[in-house]
């Protein structure tokens, strides 16, 4: 394992483990249910590292990057089970982005402080 990856690599990794390791695929609809809820707990370490929040005992468990690369995970495994090239999905939806919002944040008042 190398300690830079791209996507086709990221999304070729974990398919191999996957088919070695972790014997098949959930479920789509599985995999949905667990991204949500990979989703959640991340964004319950947001809200009491950077919220209002306080940590719980329960709480001191769960590390930001490690929550963050389940949900990139999950991810993966729902791109590689339904055909989707991440790497190509991100240029274009970067381009598109630009496109679209090429002067829009520029003249957003509410980002001119």
């Amino acid at each position: 394992m190398t300690n830079e990856l791209t996507l086709p690599e990221i999304q070729k990794q974990v398919d191999e483990w996957i088919k070695t390791i972790g014997v098949r695929y959930f479920s789509e609809l599985t995999n949905m249910a667990i991204l949500t809820e990979e989703v959640g707990e991340l964004a319950r370490i947001m809200a009491r590292k950077f919220g209002d929040q306080s940590f719980k005992k329960s709480d001191e468990e769960y590390q930001l990057a490690d929550e963050m690369a389940d949900v990139l995970w999950v991810l993966v495994c729902l791109a590689n089970q339904t055909g989707v090239d991440l790497n190509e999905a991100f240029i274009k939806n970067i381009e598109k982005k630009t496109r679209r919002d090429q002067d829009r944040h520029k003249n957003n008042e509410k980002l001119q402080s």
